[in-house]
């Protein structure tokens, strides 16, 4: 296995000819470069200099895709993960797992390449390793840098056979701004535009089973079974984005489950990387692109 290295961090280097991935070694799990073949830019955020304090030390950010759950409930979900990771190989990808001592949750994520093409699948997974039932949903959250957009599919039909019925809902978070000019509503695609700017944070209930990030040449795309007859955090979504000063986070979640001791939670992403190259960057544009590559 190829190692290489992450402000100082050793990590863990799987390839394909399309592209390559890095995780950490000794934390986590944590993913923290995607990297597509010829280019030396991670389509992935690195923040190394974010952290903050929690009761047990200093949680570092560092960039990346991390396995959280939900719903939030700080500081317990951003316990510090250095120390005591498991790893194990296979065929086409890697195990990481790591017990959380202060919640007593088990975090697991498989990452595997696609032999194809410029794809892999995360699979993550909480197991409650507490003595008393817990209830939480495994929550993926992947920071991208700012300067792309993220694209948000949005539901056209009536759900069922009546139109008499809603068929979307969007839900927002105590910080966040209706009026904030990064944010675009459209029939097929809701945007977010990520620059610079104060915290804002939307989610939804994503029945498309898909989500993207477009920054310079390539498209980030994020899929998943979406469950809309199970109940979800944050207000029914499986599907948020917060944006700040620093960074955009293109978040899935799996539905609520009950944990009884020993068991577990399971939730799936598979990504894919589209090189597109001279997007028209309007609403029209984008709607384009996304129905180009067959995803509206």
């Amino acid at each position: 296995m190829k190692r290489g290295d992450f402000h100082g961090e050793e990590t863990l280097v799987l390839e394909n000819e399309h592209l390559s991935v890095e995780v950490l070694a000794s934390a986590g799990p944590r993913i923290v470069r995607l990297t597509p073949s010829g280019s030396s830019e991670s389509v992935l955020g690195d923040v190394a200099d974010i952290g903050w304090d929690t009761p047990w030390g200093r949680y570092r950010l560092r960039g990346g895709h991390r396995l959280w759950w939900a719903p939030e409930n700080p500081p317990l979900t951003s316990a510090p993960d250095e120390g005591d990771l498991l790893v194990s190989e296979g065929k086409r990808g890697l195990s990481l797992e790591r017990l959380e001592p202060q919640s007593g949750l088990r975090k697991l994520m498989e990452v595997e390449l696609a032999a194809d093409r410029a794809a892999l699948t995360v699979r993550h997974r909480i197991r409650n390793e507490h003595e008393e039932a817990v209830e939480l949903a495994p929550w993926a959250i992947t920071i991208l840098p700012l300067g792309g957009i993220a694209l948000l599919p949005q539901q056209r039909g009536p759900i069922g056979e009546s139109e008499f019925l809603p068929n979307r809902a969007l839900v927002l978070w105590p910080y966040s701004s209706v009026s904030d000019p990064r944010l675009e509503l459209g029939d097929e695609l809701v945007l977010v535009r990520a620059a610079a700017a104060a915290p804002f944070k939307i989610g939804y209930l994503n029945r498309a089973g898909w989500a993207a990030y477009l920054r310079g040449d390539v498209l980030f795309c994020k899929r998943f079974d979406p469950q809309p007859e199970h109940t979800h955090a944050d207000l029914g979504s499986n599907v948020e984005v917060y944006c700040n000063d620093r960074l955009l986070e293109l978040e899935t979640l799996a539905p609520l489950s009950l944990l009884e001791p020993g068991a577990e939670a399971a939730h799936e992403e598979r990504w894919e990387l589209h090189q597109v190259g001279g997007v028209d960057s309007s609403a029209a544009g984008l709607s384009a692109l996304a129905t180009g590559l067959g995803l509206l």
